[in-house]
């Protein structure tokens, strides 16, 4: 569900009517059609936006700008929060870190640097107006409906994404992605034995579900359970071998328990993921 409005884009990324169609027009993103026709943007388009503003700012080749931003598109996490990233120009790269990892989305030698948290707080009173239509309305949603409402208000507004997930999950039990991520919301919240019920039911879905392996992996770390964590983090990467993260953390885990070659066996098969060897 996208809920901004060409108004409220130009509100909060202080661009023009025009620029915002321009954008659209040009190809940057592909906003949806609210029922009159109108734009509507997700948090992820505001992203999007607020970074073509500042390319543009910088007199990138309108060529150079569509190839950084259709990375930057495809390299935006799905399922999880935008609201830790931050996006900045690093030479003539655009860099995107989430604190934990970096990455990088091509272009042009720019000046760019913001958090999509600071996009994110500005944001949050239209995601929550965004909520109460959702919950007015809310014999028109179905499961799927309500989780992407999750996804697009995780970065502003996380506990209305817990409702959202939660609401998935009362007309689909078996939703494993809602299941998934309202685990990740709970556990970041300190609830780490109810995230873990999330991560099992959303197993006991799909059980090649790599990231519910992968951050059950992360709960039962933090529940002290390390052997049960080293299970885990094996089942992520038999649903997904090249998830490097997992690889990381299994060798951490081996090294901790004196098992030094299956560390270095999944340490090498981490730095060959993330070096793109």
């Amino acid at each position: 569900m996208k809920g901004y409005t060409t108004r409220d884009v130009t509100r909060l990324l202080g661009l023009t009517v025009a620029q915002t169609r321009g954008f659209a027009r040009d190809g940057f993103f592909a906003p949806a059609r609210g029922p009159r026709g109108e734009l509507r943007f997700s948090f992820q388009d505001l992203v999007i936006l607020r970074t073509a503003k500042g390319l543009v700012a910088a007199r990138i080749p309108t060529r150079r700008i569509r190839r950084a931003l259709r990375r930057l598109r495809a390299q935006l996490p799905r399922g999880r929060s935008l609201a830790e990233l931050r996006i900045a120009a690093d030479g003539d790269k655009i860099v995107v870190s989430d604190g934990a990892a970096t990455w990088s989305a091509e272009s042009g030698q720019m000046q760019l640097d913001f958090a999509v948290s600071d996009l994110a707080t500005r944001a949050a009173p239209i995601a929550r107006r965004t909520a109460r239509a959702a919950q007015a309305a809310a014999q028109d949603f179905d499961a799927d409906d309500w989780y992407e409402l999750g996804l697009e208000l995780e970065a502003v507004t996380p506990l209305e994404a817990r409702d959202a997930y939660r609401r998935a999950l009362e007309l689909e039990a078996h939703h494993a992605d809602a299941h998934v991520n309202l685990g990740r919301l709970l556990h970041e919240d300190g609830l780490v034995s109810e995230a873990e019920a999330h991560y099992r039911l959303a197993l006991a879905t799909q059980g090649g579900h790599a990231t519910a392996a992968f951050n059950l992996g992360i709960a039962l770390e933090d529940l002290g359970r390390p052997a049960d964590a080293v299970e885990a983090y094996r089942r992520a990467i038999a649903a997904d071998p090249a998830l490097a993260d997992a690889h990381f953390n299994i060798a951490r885990l081996y090294e901790q328990g004196g098992k030094r070659a299956a560390a270095q066996r999944h340490f090498s098969i981490y730095r060959r993921l993330v070096s793109g060897a």
